[in-house]
């Protein structure tokens, strides 16, 4: 499955050789334990590898949240004020504009996901593998700041508040992400697509 994107696989290398550096220096490395970041590593890797599975757990994360990223970077265009927030960063001034800039993949990302996996088809078990990605990323990200709220494991995303003990709350912030966005974008990858030919 190697050859099923011969050239993107290698714009895909060019491109974390562009952003890798970039969110570090201004960024952190910590910043690389969010969600949507690990994203853009797994499916670099997907498209190097032709893995449907890894393209299909990818979609399952990023769909619907970079949905929700563009809309509400659109909100904050036309109405002055963020709808969900979660992109304030795109207006600080403290980070070059340039860097701030490549968050735009959030706008692309569901496009070359869906592409390629009208190309090598959807995998169903990409829902237990970015559930188990899920769990693992909440689980480390109690291990830094709350200031930093990687992947709401501090704070939920809509009444930016927390839920309990942190077993409590990471359980619920889980069963949001599970029931409000990875089931109903596996239902909807599954029942559009194609299935994936498993080797």
């Amino acid at each position: 499955m190697t050859a099923a994107f011969p050239w993107l696989r290698w714009a895909a290398v060019l491109w974390l050789a562009v952003w890798i550096p970039a969110y570090w220096t201004v960024w952190g490395w910590r910043n690389f334990f969010h969600l949507c970041d690990i994203a853009i590593l797994l499916t670099a890797l997907g498209l190097w590898r032709g893995s449907a599975l890894l393209l299909s757990s990818q979609a399952i994360g990023s769909l619907l949240a970079d949905l929700a990223w563009c809309l509400d970077i659109g909100w904050r265009l036309l109405f002055g004020r963020h709808l969900f927030g979660g992109t304030e960063y795109m207006w600080d001034a403290r980070f070059p504009l340039w860097v701030r800039l490549l968050s735009l993949f959030h706008v692309l990302l569901p496009v070359l996901l869906l592409w390629a996996l009208s190309r090598v088809g959807y995998d169903r078990r990409g829902l237990l593998l970015e559930s188990a990605i899920a769990v693992v990323l909440l689980g480390v990200s109690r291990l830094f700041s709350p200031a930093l709220n990687l992947n709401y494991a501090y704070r939920d995303p809509l009444f930016h508040r927390s839920w309990g003990p942190a077993p409590l709350h990471v359980g619920i912030i889980f069963a949001g992400f599970l029931g409000i966005v990875y089931w109903p974008t596996h239902l909807m990858l599954a029942r559009f697509l194609s299935p994936a030919r498993r080797s």
